[in-house]
């Protein structure tokens, strides 16, 4: 395991860069944690890096080879109590706060970004995971976007239901996911993502506590005050750049610090101060995507070079040796057998 230094532990505050599983989630699956960790190849821990939960999650997919198994999970999690920031928002006074507390909290427990946009008639949450460098397991996607789902119908007693349901994956279990979901699922998508209707934002909650709501905001805003959880600016840049990428612009330090409205200098220094270069968060986004692509779409290395942004094809493919070892072709041939059972 690494050291404490290297999960993220500097200038006296406490950033998180690891997943813990509570103990009591894993015996819901019938499981124990030593079994998981033997089969994942991890040491056991309360905590573990990006790679390593990953792999815990592939485990106890493979241990239960259920399909639904994440989805009854994520539902079961809310009322079992399992995360903070969901439990933080049920006391919200409605929807949109409710998803306010989730994206801005949840950096304090382990390093996912919770994105709510809202864009023409619909609201729209993201999950990015800001260290991945591979496929999020299918089983924590589940588990997640079920949470979500079963949060706000809990808080708003039936009223707030998805609209539809955007999944990085191929196409796998639609049957299945819309009966649990009950809106169309579209796959091979740029993200993980669940969408609401706009007008459910201000939908008020039937769980809201003003007085909780506001004690437990207070203590939360405190840890953030104090410097801990995943630093928000390395989260700003990331999703700037895979906007950036998304939307086929100059990923480039210049235009990312416009689009952060700030400058150059200025976010090359924050940065700085956080150990971390530009290039490096830039380098991670794009390996993310690439391993992404590659499992989820039938697009060449070239089409994919070109949406990363790299002025030629061979640019991509030294990048991607260096990221992974090996080239494109030959990491697709490797990993889509196992991401599409």
């Amino acid at each position: 395991m690494k050291t404490a230094s290297a999960r993220g532990v500097r200038s006296g505050n406490r950033r998180v860069e690891t997943f813990s599983i509570p103990p009591s989630a894993i015996a819901g699956f019938g499981l124990s944690i030593e079994r998981l960790c033997e089969r994942a190849g991890v040491a056991p821990s309360t905590n573990w890096d990006t790679g390593e939960f990953f792999r815990l999650w592939q485990a106890v997919e493979a241990e239960l080879d259920d399909r639904s198994a994440g989805l009854r999970f994520g539902a079961d999690g809310i009322a079992r109590g399992y995360g903070i920031p969901s439990i933080v928002a049920l006391h919200a006074p409605d929807f949109r706060q409710a998803l306010a507390a989730l994206a801005r909290y949840k950096r304090l427990t382990c390093p996912e970004l919770v994105e709510v946009e809202t864009r023409g008639d619909e609201a729209i949450v993201r999950y990015r995971w800001l260290q991945a460098t591979g496929d999020v397991p299918r089983l924590l996607v589940d588990t997640t976007l079920a949470s979500l789902k079963e949060m706000a119908h809990r808080g708003s007693a039936g009223r707030v239901t998805p609209i539809r349901l955007e999944l990085t994956r191929r196409s796998a279990d639609q049957t299945l996911l819309r009966d649990h979901f009950g809106c169309p699922i579209l796959f091979s998508a740029t993200s993980d993502t669940m969408v609401f209707e706009r007008a459910a934002l201000d939908v008020p909650f039937a769980t809201a506590s003003d007085g909780a709501f506001a004690q437990v905001t207070e203590g939360l805003e405190q840890r953030l005050a104090e410097g801990e959880g995943f630093p928000a600016l390395i989260a700003d840049v990331r999703v700037a750049i895979a906007r950036q990428l998304s939307e086929g612009r100059s990923s480039d330090i210049a235009a990312v610090s416009g689009r952060l409205l700030t400058s150059r200098r200025t976010l090359q220094r924050r940065l700085s101060a956080q150990g971390t270069t530009f290039q490096q968060q830039l380098d991670s986004v794009r390996r993310t995507t690439a391993n992404r692509l590659l499992s989820t779409t039938e697009l060449d290395a070239v089409a994919i070079a070109m949406l990363l942004g790299f002025a030629e094809p061979n640019s991509f493919a030294r990048a991607f040796r260096n990221w992974e070892q090996t080239t494109p072709v030959r990491w697709r041939e490797r990993h889509v057998p196992l991401s599409n059972p």
